[in-house]
């Protein structure tokens, strides 16, 4: 979502229109993006409570220079300098940013972007983010401008101002780096000019997170932000990055987010043995293959990537007659180079030093691409009494302990899955039946969200402020939770809307 806002002066007898005046433009169903309106118009006002003095609107009210154009925005708004502003530079600020204990204002010279009129390279972009930890939230916003210059040749030669402002929470497994990423590539395409459909996008925005700040996600967040569909559930196969379709949400359910109140992150360590594991599995399972379609004379350094190296690709039955016992359950770095060498993911690297699970990290995506397949058949099969939720919730509920199994588990997730149960066990032998079916945790696990399966209407929304209101009670944590969809950045498009400021005549 972007926008396009311009600040002019009335003369004699022009209306005076402003930000919040948009009626014809949809804006009704994002609520978000009215609020983020309000803001930039209010950004010179007083505010009560003394808002107006926190660190992150100072920064933000000398952000733009309003007697000139100010540019797209997608829950982030952006400017370019004019040629004039010397030295050129990049300025961000981030709102609630000091919520996190973090610096709500960036800038750096465009001069340590481009040297010799190339781009820095990626690592060295990591090292220039990290050089004040309390700053290194912008790499998920200028490192859209250095993947943009290293892989479209894009040049920048003004500066930019960029405010962010994001209503999706942190660290609870809901995509919000994602969020940050989409939004900032999305400003910078329509501010530049730049085409881009929404599955480059996407892979544009990955990169960012991959080699700028170093975090070895998928590409899944960052495809869902930006070709999600409201009220629809996206189908893709990240081989690297495909959109299937999308599936209809059917009107008896409806699905929730329950947050642990535990922070995820997709750079902590447990992910990243995870998928290094998975990996590993991945490079061990096809010099086996190699080795069975040789007669046993396979080389390692000729192994053919099984699934087109994808685990996802192998048939779970196929796995669990032929591999699954030979993947040792655990394997030092050390030990797996010396006979296997890479392990064929760039995102990351294998430490000599560390021990790997790689059973359970490789038999996870086998039985979750399985999974998947079932969840979207039986989603899309007509509604039949409880027995289809039953089987949505019990397929819900293996992805979680397949997550829990490979390390990717939390104390609180596992409780609300546990509540879940507890809620629809409890409520089986009632009059009526169970109004939730199953839950399973989101993202990349170790915390972060719950998403749980509940029957649409008033007794799913009790069941589920039951489940809350026990887990509050529990850990005197009172969870964040999430209801509703919204749409992704390419169904949105951009909005183009003048801000006008009445002057006297």
């Amino acid at each position: 979502m972007t926008f396009d806002i311009r600040r002019e002066r009335c003369t004699e007898g022009t209306e005076a229109a402003g930000l919040s005046d948009a009626s014809g433009l949809g804006l009704d169903q994002y609520p978000d993006t009215q609020r983020f309106l309000q803001v930039l118009e209010t950004l010179d006002e007083p505010l009560a409570d003394g808002l107006a003095d926190r660190p992150d609107r100072k920064a933000a009210r000398g952000l733009f220079r309003w007697e000139m154009p100010l540019a797209e925005a997608c829950h982030v708004a952006l400017q370019r300098h004019p040629a004039s502003a010397q030295p050129a530079a990049i300025r961000v600020v981030s709102f609630n940013a000091g919520a996190a204990s973090r610096g709500p204002a960036f800038e750096v010279a465009l001069s340590e972007l481009v040297r010799d009129g190339i781009a820095i390279s990626y690592e060295d972009a990591r090292a220039l983010f990290k050089r004040d930890a309390s700053l290194s939230w912008a790499a998920y916003v200028v490192g859209a401008l250095v993947v943009l210059m290293r892989e479209l040749g894009t040049g920048f030669t003004t500066g930019l101002s960029i405010l962010v402002s994001s209503e999706v929470p942190e660290g609870k497994g809901v995509s919000s780096s994602a969020a940050v990423e989409v939004a900032t590539m999305a400003a910078l395409a329509a501010a530049y000019g730049i085409q881009l459909d929404g599955r480059q996008m996407a892979l544009l925005c990955q990169k960012v997170e991959n080699n700028v700040v170093g975090a070895p996600c998928g590409v899944m967040d960052q495809m869902t932000a930006a070709l999600g569909q409201r009220a629809r559930l996206l189908a893709l196969r990240c081989q690297p990055a495909e959109v299937l379709g999308s599936v209809d949400i059917p009107a008896h359910l409806q699905f929730w987010g329950v947050d642990s109140g535990k922070p995820h992150s997709v750079g902590a360590s447990d992910y990243s043995h995870v998928r290094i594991g998975a990996f590993m599995g991945l490079r061990i399972v096809s010099q086996l293959a190699s080795d069975l379609a040789n007669g046993g004379g396979g080389n390692s350094a000729d192994a053919h990537r099984i699934g087109g190296g994808y685990l996802a690709n192998v048939p779970p039955s196929e796995f669990a007659w032929r591999y699954e016992q030979q993947l040792p359950e655990h394997m030092s770095g050390a030990a797996f180079l010396q006979q296997y060498g890479p392990h064929w993911d760039s995102a990351t690297s294998v430490d000599a030093a560390e021990t790997y699970a790689v059973r359970v990290s490789a038999a996870h995506p086998v039985h979750e691409n399985c999974r998947v397949q079932a969840f979207k058949q039986v989603l899309a099969a007509p509604a039949n009494g409880g027995e289809q939720l039953e089987v949505l919730g019990e397929l819900m509920r293996q992805s979680h302990v397949s997550y829990s199994r490979c390390g990717l588990g939390a104390a609180g997730t596992d409780r609300i899955v546990e509540l879940t149960q507890e809620e629809h066990d409890t409520a089986a032998s009632c009059e009526g039946g169970p109004a939730v079916f199953g839950a399973k945790i989101t993202g990349g696990g170790s915390g972060g969200t719950v998403c749980i399966l509940a029957a649409a209407g008033p007794r799913g929304d009790a069941a589920v402020q039951r489940i809350v209101q026990r887990y509050a009670a529990e850990t005197l944590y009172a969870p964040k939770v999430f209801q509703g969809s919204s749409a992704g950045a390419a169904e949105f498009g951009h909005l183009r809307l003048r801000r006008k400021e009445q002057l006297p005549c």
